[in-house]
């Protein structure tokens, strides 16, 4: 819920300073004893009762921000180091993530402050590792107050308008001076931006074996996080996702619109899911198109230094797990596995062979 505060009316503020001013100006009597002042105790805020609602909404956006972060550090190699790959795609990125309590709609929002601490300012919730602002010493947690002397936007509307802000300074600036709240101390931080695939990371709020990719983003569902093993199988889904965005699947297939409002949907902290149900008005990608992405995907993952042996195995049992009959999972929007796996084995070969001979891993 969102707490608001006024100004105090102006009235009692002059009454007051009258009354010092009179306290001032007259003295006291001849023979009265001075009275000694007693210290003012700083007026402590009225304790926030939590409800175990709003316990359970704090501890649902701990474990979200957990998962988001957990995707953030496996694609930033990705992103960094495959910028010869994705050049139309290519932007000076920040290399961190930021929000406010108002980000996080009715109880999520007190449950913000409870989490995250998160108040009017905006707040850094992920570093890119290896970006500059990792070098810089940003941390998770961290309040921005300024930005190359410009001052960011708080309150409301902070998360939707700091973009005008950022973006003329990261277009123009090779580093920006950041001004940072920290433990209740300000720091002054120099960022270096940085150039990387300027592809959003998003976490997907659902429970579907499913992965999403718009053109601009990659979204990995909270479902297919959990069937995946480890984080080598979590890079070869947002590598994917990449290949399709840079090869521009989603506007070639005329589905932008529809896989844009899937991920806008499950970027909320409570989506709609009976958008879900079935495929969600999404086509199933052609077999000579998801073989072209899974075929780039190998060197996006191979220059990324993630091994890309494993591969083979976790489609497939991807497919046999979840096959095209379960209507909102991955397999379904995506059914040529047989063309996908072997044009995997085709860029595995290459990219093998290259590498023996000391080549430029690219296809």
């Amino acid at each position: 819920m969102a707490r608001f505060t006024g100004l105090l009316p102006a009235v009692p503020v002059i009454c007051l300073a009258f009354m010092l001013s009179a306290c001032e100006t007259t003295g006291p009597a001849p023979d009265a004893t001075p009275t000694v002042p007693m210290p003012q105790q700083p007026v402590e805020p009225p304790v926030r009762a939590v409800t175990p609602r709003m316990a359970a909404a704090a501890e649902a956006l701990t474990k979200m921000a957990g998962l988001q972060e957990r995707l953030y550090r496996i694609a930033a190699p990705l992103l960094i180091n495959n910028t010869d790959l994705c050049k139309s795609s290519t932007r000076n990125l920040l290399g961190f993530t930021a929000r406010n309590r108002y980000w996080y709609p009715g109880e999520y929002n007190e449950a913000a402050q409870i989490a995250f601490g998160m108040g009017e300012r905006l707040q850094v919730t992920g570093v890119l590792a290896g970006s500059g602002a990792a070098r810089a010493g940003l941390r998770r947690g961290d309040n921005l107050i300024s930005a190359s002397g410009k001052a960011l936007p708080v309150g409301p509307n902070a998360s939707s308008t700091v973009g005008s802000v950022f973006g003329p300074l990261v277009a123009k600036q090779a580093s920006l001076a950041l001004q940072i709240e920290r433990d209740d101390k300000t720091r002054e931080l120099t960022v270096p931006v940085t150039r990387a695939c300027g592809f959003a990371i998003e976490l997907g709020n659902a429970d579907n074996v499913n992965s999403y990719a718009d053109g601009s983003r990659v979204m990995v569902t909270r479902g297919m996080l959990q069937f995946a093993k480890n984080d080598e199988e979590v890079a070869y889904l947002l590598a994917k996702g990449m290949a399709h965005n840079i090869l521009g699947h989603a506007t070639s297939q005329r589905s932008v619109g529809t896989i844009g409002s899937i991920i806008d949907n499950l970027t909320n902290v409570r989506p709609d899911t009976s958008m879900l149900i079935g495929t969600g008005g999404m086509k199933a990608m052609p077999p000579e198109l998801d073989a072209a992405a899974d075929h780039l995907s190998m060197y996006l993952l191979a220059r990324a230094g993630v091994s890309i042996d494993g591969a083979p195995a976790f489609w497939k049992r991807l497919a046999s797990t979840y096959p095209a009959t379960v209507l909102n999972g991955y397999v379904a929007n995506h059914p040529g596995t047989a063309a996908r796996l072997a044009a995997i084995d085709k860029a595995v070969a290459d990219i093998k062979s290259k590498h023996a001979a000391k080549k430029t891993i690219a296809p």
